[in-house]
C-alpha cells in the first residue's frame, strides 16, 4: 500500500479518527502485514460525545456546524494529532446513509481532514452521490488513504 511505503521511507507514523467509516481506514492500513511500524492507533468517534471527549471537538463547533462539517473534521484531526502524537493523522465525518441526509447535507456527503505534526492540514469535501452505504464508506476510505499519501509524499525521505 502506497501510504505505508511512503511513511516507512520517511519514518512517519499514522493515526485515524473515524466517524462514518467506523474504523475501516485503520482496518485497511492494518490489513497489510508489517503495518505496525507505521500505524499507531485509530479512534472511532461515532457520537458527538465521543468527538468531544476523545478528540476535544468543541461543543460549540458541533452546535454551529454539525458533526458533518469541515470545521468538525478539522477539529477532529487537530485533536487526533494532539492525542496520538503521530506524524500524520486523518479524520472522516459524513453521512453514509441510507437515511440521515437533508437538502443541505445529502446522503453521501463526507468531510475529510488530514494533518501532520508540523501543522499542515488538507481538507476535502466529497459528495458520493448515487452510492449505497457500503459505497460511500469504501470511497471514503480510498479518499482518506489518498490524503495520507499526499501528506506523506511531501515529507523528506530518510537518508
Amino acid at each position: 500500500m502506497r501510504v505505508l511505503d511512503l511513511c516507512r521511507a520517511r519514518g512517519l507514523t499514522v493515526s485515524t479518527a473515524e466517524s462514518c467509516t467506523g474504523g475501516l481506514v485503520a482496518g485497511a492500513l492494518t490489513d497489510i502485514a508489517g503495518s505496525s511500524d507505521v500505524v499507531d492507533r485509530g479512534f472511532v468517534t461515532y457520537s458527538n460525545q465521543a468527538k468531544i471527549e476523545v478528540l476535544g471537538v468543541s461543543p460549540a463547533t458541533l452546535a454551529a456546524h454539525g458533526a458533518v462539517s469541515e470545521e468538525t473534521a478539522r477539529e477532529m484531526v487537530t485533536g487526533l494529532l494532539r492525542m496520538a502524537r503521530t506524524s500524520l493523522g486523518v479524520s472522516i465525518t459524513g453521512i453514509a446513509g441510507p437515511g440521515g441526509g437533508s437538502a443541505e447535507k445529502p446522503v453521501g456527503l463526507v468531510h475529510f481532514a488530514a494533518g501532520n505534526d508540523k501543522g499542515a492540514v488538507l481538507v476535502r469535501r466529497e459528495v458520493f452521490a448515487g452510492q449505497d452505504r457500503a459505497g460511500v464508506r469504501r470511497l471514503s476510505v480510498l479518499t482518506a488513504l489518498a490524503m495520507l499519501a499526499e501528506l506523506a509524499a511531501q515529507a523528506p525521505a530518510r537518508s
